[in-house]
C-alpha cells in the first residue's frame, strides 16, 4: 500500500497502537458499537480500525488539534453523498466527530470486505470529476498553505537529531521562497489534498471511491496530481504505463509544467517530516527517515524509499 501522508504534529502523549486501541474501545462504547476483535488497518496520520462485529471503520486522528478539520471532513462527506460522488460515507446515527482522551474519533461505513485498491486511471477519473464540482460555501473549506503544515510538522520531531532538523528547516526555508514564485496553470479550487493510490478503494460493488476526506481544501489543482507523478518519476512506485494512463484520463501532465520539480520537492519534504514524527516510536520509521534524509542531503536516488 502506498499511503505516505503529510500529518502534522503529535500531542496528547505518544500515538501508539496501544493508546489508539484504548481510545477505540472507549469511543465505541460511547457510540454503542462493539470494538472486540477490531483490526488495525493503518497507524499513520490516523489509526484506522475495521470493526469485526459490524461494517464500520473507525478513524482516530494523530493530531489532537484536528477537531475542526474532522468536523469539516464530516461535512465534506455528507455533501459528496448529496451530489452522489463516489466517496467514503460517514456512519449515520452516531455523533460525528467525538473526542476521547484528547484524540478525535470519527466513524465511517466500511466500503469493502477485503482490502483492495483501485487503479491510478480511476483516481484520475475521480479527480477530474471532483475538480469540476463547485463546493458550497457552507463547507467552510480553508485555503491551502503547505508551509503552515510544514511548520507544524517540525513541532513533532521527537527523536530526530538537531543536525537533521536544521537541515530540514533550511530546506523548508529555501523551498518556501521557490514556491512563492510558482506560476500555477490549472484552475484554483476544491482539491482532495492527499490524492494518491493509497486513498482510492474498490468498494463492494466494484466502484472506485475516494477516502480520507480530511484534507479537502482550496488550492491549485496541481496539488492533487503531484503525488502520482512523484510516485512514478522519483520512487518507481508506479509504472510508466500506469502514469501515462493517469495523464490520459485526467487530461494534464503535471510533469510538463515548469513548476513540477519545486512542487514535488515541497510534497517530498512533507512526506519526510511525516516520517520523522514517528522516529521516536518506530524503529522501522526511524530507519526509513534516515534513508530519506540521506537522499535529500546527498541528492541521491529515491528509488530505495519504501512506501508506508
Amino acid at each position: 500500500m502506498i499511503s505516505d501522508a503529510d500529518g502534522t504534529r503529535g500531542g496528547a502523549g505518544e500515538f501508539t497502537a496501544r493508546h489508539a486501541e484504548q481510545v477505540l474501545r472507549e469511543a465505541c462504547d460511547a457510540a454503542g458499537l462493539d470494538a472486540s476483535g477490531a483490526e488495525l488497518l493503518r497507524l499513520g496520520s490516523n489509526a484506522v480500525y475495521q470493526l469485526k462485529t459490524s461494517p464500520v471503520i473507525v478513524r482516530i486522528a494523530r493530531d489532537p488539534d484536528s477537531l475542526e478539520e474532522m468536523e469539516r471532513a464530516v461535512r465534506v462527506a455528507r455533501w459528496l453523498e448529496s451530489v452522489d460522488f463516489p466517496a467514503t460515507r460517514v456512519l449515520a446515527g452516531v455523533q460525528q466527530p467525538t473526542s476521547v482522551d484528547g484524540r478525535v474519533v470519527t466513524f465511517w461505513e466500511s466500503a469493502q470486505d477485503r482490502e483492495e485498491y483501485a487503479t491510478v486511471t480511476e483516481l484520475a477519473d475521480l479527480l477530474r470529476r471532483l475538480h469540476w464540482l463547485e463546493e458550497p460555501q457552507s463547507l467552510g473549506l480553508p485555503y491551502f498553505d503547505p508551509f503552515a503544515k510544514v511548520e507544524a510538522s517540525f513541532q513533532g520531531l521527537d527523536g530526530v537529531s538537531e543536525d537533521d532538523q536544521n537541515f530540514l528547516e533550511d530546506r523548508a526555508g529555501r523551498l518556501a521562497k521557490e514556491y512563492a514564485r510558482l506560476d500555477f496553470v490549472l484552475p484554483f479550487g476544491l482539491i482532495h489534498g492527499d490524492a494518491s493510490i493509497g486513498n482510492i478503494l474498490r468498494a463492494r460493488n466494484g466502484q472506485a471511491i475516494l477516502i480520507d476526506l480530511d484534507g479537502f481544501t482550496l488550492a491549485p489543482r496541481e496539488w492533487d496530481l503531484i503525488q502520482t507523478a512523484m510516485f512514478y518519476d522519483r520512487y518507481g512506485w508506479h509504472t510508466r504505463s500506469e502514469y501515462e494512463g493517469f495523464v490520459h484520463h485526467y487530461g494534464f501532465d503535471v510533469m510538463n509544467w515548469p513548476g513540477y520539480s519545486v512542487l514535488a520537492d515541497v510534497r517530498e519534504l512533507m512526506m519526510v517530516l511525516w516520517m520523522g514524527q514517528q522516529v521516536a516510536t518506530s524503529g522501522k520509521s526511524a530507519k526509513e527517515f534516515a534513508r530519506r534524509v540521506h537522499a535529500l542531503k546527498t541528492g541521491g536516488s529515491r528509488r530505495d524509499w519504501q512506501p508506508f
